[in-house]
């Protein structure tokens, strides 16, 4: 999750796109390049474990936008695959 926000802030577009599931990855992926992340909080997590293949990920990431303070909480789910950790998608 951590690696993912740091991909947003640095507009790594190819770093989530790896690491976003094939089966729910967009086919292109553009960034606004004017937000400006300012902050990750990860509220709560569950599984993700050494030895789980699942995880969820609850967090508010925090931005500017044009000089804007905001923030966006998602919950997210993960899978691992192939020792990798992948995103799918944000659950409901």
């Amino acid at each position: 999750m951590r690696s993912r926000y740091t991909a947003f802030v640095v507009g790594d577009t190819d770093y989530l796109r790896r690491t976003w599931h094939p089966r729910t990855r967009p086919e292109t992926l553009d960034l606004d390049r004017d937000l400006v992340w300012r902050r990750l909080e990860v509220l709560r997590t569950s599984g993700g474990g050494l030895f789980d293949d699942t995880g969820t990920v609850e967090f508010v990431a925090s931005y500017s936008d044009h000089g804007e303070r905001r923030s966006m909480r998602e919950h997210s789910k993960f899978v691992r695959e192939n020792g990798q950790w992948l995103y799918v998608n944000a659950l409901q």
